[in-house]
Order: structure tokens, then C-alpha cells, then sequence
């Protein structure tokens, strides 16, 4: 079963809209830098989910462009 995160870029791709895929990266990367700028505590583990979730997110504007790629 596909997870959340895929699952929402799925429909992303499927309805052509570049610029959420967009915010998602960028919502995901600031939490990245937030995280790993953070001391005090593991945060490894979530870490490396929102790295995992950049990873999908690439994969789907990947996707998008290879569909369009004029548009992109």
C-alpha cells in the first residue's frame, strides 16, 4: 500500500500541478534544515522520513517533466 506521501504526489502528477509538488519540496526541505539544525535530541529518524519524502517528491516532478517537458 502506497504511503501518504506518495499517494499525494501520485495525484499531483496525475492532475499536472507542478506548483504544489513545488511547495511540498520546499515545505519538506524547510523541515529538513530546521531539524538538522536542531541539538538536544535524536532527530534522525525524522529526518530520514522527510529525506525519503524529498526523495518520492524529486521522483514525482521527475515524472511530471518527463510527461511534459515543455512545460516544465
Amino acid at each position: 500500500m502506497p504511503s501518504a506521501i506518495e499517494q499525494i504526489v501520485d495525484s499531483y502528477v496525475r492532475l499536472k500541478n507542478r506548483r504544489g509538488l513545488d511547495e511540498l519540496m520546499m515545505h519538506r526541505q524547510r523541515l529538513a534544515v530546521d531539524l538538522k539544525s536542531r541539538s538536544g535530541y535524536d532527530f534522525s529518524l525524522p529526518i530520514g522520513q522527510i529525506d525519503e519524502e524529498i526523495a518520492i517528491i524529486e521522483a514525482g516532478l521527475s515524472r511530471l517533466k518527463a510527461e511534459n517537458p515543455k512545460t516544465v
